[in-house]
């Protein structure tokens, strides 16, 4: 055959026993469009049918001796699948034993004819505006060289709000990640910037336009729409440095000339990929770092415990603003209300106070745990939480004088009766985000009250006086800053069983306190021990190492990494077995419902690659066994529970 005449292709499925390239001839009339990271269609003989794919690599021969099938169509001309993304996909699909088309249709969004048309007709576009570098407010020149020299680093954050020259108020997070692209594009290279949610990409492309052209700066989103996220995807094809935002998905974004990646609060869990293979935005920004030499910046005022792993062990260092600075937090753990309305409202005597002062020079945050109005509601009679009848799920009431609502089917509680007594009459059991707001304007009448939560999403407020209710992370932000902030619910946060609640709580709390005003006071109610002393002197980082060394020492993640193995008892006690040679522990396995049981296990860091591997080997065999007994049946019968492995999942430890 002539040269590069065979396409390596990746089949778009995600069994994963297709997990790997299949080789093409191309037809000598594809010769010109065929080119690595085209779609295209290739002939499965096996099924005989026509599968889509991506080409990844062009070769003159190969090692099968027999006849190749022909490339079926090359769809597109362009190639959207982009080296470096495809490296990234199948190195974070092997470490987390699963496919890397998976990884793939989350970094490539379906295709736009008309946006790839209009694409492919455009004129030579004209060159950039030119970029300066800046210095990165708040921080010495050694954060800009270490961005130049492909460093990485956890960067704590400057926990005070700021106002652009447009006259946004942004977190200071925002400007500091906005000027350290600044610094990459200067220097001809990328940037890629990931934050949590549409809240913080508002504020980073504020700033981002403070210190960059519009042409430079790219918004690559989930939420967006198909085509202006493949009009945006297209953008990042080019070859000119650009500033790229987007949410989890940003991190797999094309850049070949990468100089920075950047994450802001990485322990946010919208960054916890909710599709297979589930990997992390940040395992997958540090697979992308190391792959392509960028720098790498983890933004944060409270670190997760990941974070923490990285600094201790010497890959990531540790960077703090030039001057400190720290909110004003003030812990009452022992302080009962005075006021009866105050008390009513779960409000201690110094936190009274300052709302009451804060309030007459502007808004005033009170952050409360839950959305709605009754986060529970119980039996009158007997107390029991009164669960659904249609699903058994609890009743919680969203607004005031509505019937109660399932929490988990949204079916309304009409004619309800308690399963325990027979009773038949509500009680209200704790506050969500509205009854707070109906209890705080009784207490503060004439006060302007805004509900800020996930069904009234609130992203600023002005300087006026008012009183912001708001669910933790949905804070808006306030101009100039809070006058005074309340941390409520202290103790209902800490409640959850989870392995994480130490750190969430602390970074939730941290969060809300650097939206504070100068020399405003955070006050953190009913919380007190290490997270209240970590608060009250801003030391954010004992706390958060405090808790790895317990991990450590209970060998739980991130100490040590875990996968979870679910599916029928067989085949994950031969997933188990097949791994007692590389050094593991289990937990369980323990039952779950349909004939299901899952196992935990437990391994150092050196043995993941061995690991992974060895679970997809099993993930691969059990998938065709499975396939085999279904064809083996004739499609009659019930199925196996499929065989699934989840990496680096820490909910088997909440309760």
């Amino acid at each position: 055959m002539p040269a590069a005449s065979i396409a390596r292709v990746l089949i778009d499925s995600p069994l994963p026993q297709l997990d790997r390239l299949f080789d093409y001839r191309v037809p000598e009339k594809f010769a010109e469009d065929a080119k690595p990271g085209v779609r295209v269609k290739v002939p499965l003989r096996s099924v005989g049918r026509i599968a889509d794919g991506f080409i990844v690599e062009l070769t003159d021969s190969v090692d099968y001796t027999g006849p190749l099938s022909d490339l079926d169509q090359v769809v597109s001309a362009v190639p959207i699948l982009a080296p470096e993304v495809w490296a990234v996909a199948r190195k974070v699909a092997d470490r987390a034993a699963g496919t890397a088309s998976d990884v793939v249709r989350v970094a490539v969004p379906t295709r736009q004819v008309r946006v790839e048309k209009s694409w492919l007709a455009r004129a030579e576009a004209p060159g950039l505006p030119p970029v300066v570098a800046r210095e990165i407010t708040g921080y010495d020149a050694g954060l800009a060289e270490l961005i130049a020299a492909g460093g990485r680093a956890a960067v704590a954050a400057v926990p005070r709000v700021i106002q652009t020259t447009a006259g946004t108020w942004v977190g200071h997070w925002a400007l500091s990640m906005a000027e350290a692209a600044a610094t990459s594009i200067a220097a001809g290279k990328s940037a890629i910037l990931a934050v949590p949610d549409y809240r913080d990409q508002r504020q980073l492309a504020a700033a981002l336009a403070e210190v960059l052209p519009a042409e430079r700066i790219v918004h690559l989103d989930a939420r967006q729409s198909n085509p202006d996220r493949y009009r945006a995807l297209l953008r990042c094809l080019g070859d000119e440095p650009l500033a790229i935002i987007g949410n989890r998905s940003v991190v797999y974004a094309p850049a070949a000339e990468l100089g920075l990646i950047a994450l802001w609060d990485d322990g946010d869990p919208l960054f916890a990929e909710p599709l297979a293979p589930y990997v992390h935005a940040r395992d997958a920004a540090l697979v992308r770092q190391e792959q392509q030499g960028s720098a790498l910046l983890c933004f944060g005022h409270a670190r997760s415990t990941e974070v923490e792993r990285l600094v201790e062990v010497g890959w990531l260092s540790d960077i703090h603003p030039q001057r400190i600075t720290s909110p004003k937090v003030v812990p009452t753990a022992q302080q009962r209300a005075d006021d009866r309305l105050a008390a009513q409202a779960r409000i201690p005597s110094s936190a009274w106070r300052a709302a009451r002062a804060g309030l007459d020079d502007g808004p005033v945050l009170v952050q409360v745990a839950r959305p709605g109005y009754a986060p529970r509601v119980a039996c009158e009679s007997c107390r029991q939480t009164a669960r659904c009848g249609r699903c058994e799920g609890p009743l919680a009431m969203r607004q005031a004088g509505t019937a109660p609502a399932c929490s988990w089917c949204g079916a309304l509680a009409i004619d309800w009766n308690c399963t325990h007594c027979g009773g038949t009459r509500f009680r209200l059991v704790g506050s969500g985000s509205a009854r707070t707001a109906e209890d705080l304007g009784r207490a503060f009448p004439g006060m302007r009250v805004i509900i800020a939560d996930g069904d009234h999403p609130v992203l600023e407020v002005d300087e006026r006086p008012a009183l912001v209710i708001a669910t933790r992370g949905a804070e808006p932000i306030a101009a100039g800053g809070y006058r005074a902030i309340l941390l409520l619910d202290g103790e209902q946060m800490l409640a959850r069983e989870s392995l994480r609640v130490g750190e969430d709580c602390l970074r939730w709390w941290a969060n809300a306190a650097s939206l504070a005003a100068p020399g405003a006071p955070a006050v953190l109610v009913g919380v007190g021990g290490a997270l209240a002393t970590a608060m009250a002197t801003w030391r954010l980082a004992d706390y958060t190492r405090s808790e790895l060394a317990d991990r450590r020492r209970l060998r739980f993640p991130p100490a040590v990494r875990v996968a979870t193995v679910t599916g029928a008892p067989d085949a994950v006690a031969t997933a188990v077995g097949a791994l007692e040679a590389t050094g593991i522990d289990v937990l369980g396995p323990v039952e779950l419902p349909d004939g299901v049981v899952r196992g935990i296990i437990r391994f150092d860091y050196a043995a993941g690659a061995t690991v992974a591997a060895t679970l997809r080997s099993e993930v691969i065999r059990a998938a065709t066994n499975r396939r085999r007994a279904a064809a083996g049946r004739g499609g009659r019968g019930p199925l196996k529970p499929p065989f699934r492995v989840r990496f680096d999942d820490v909910e088997p430890f909440a309760d």
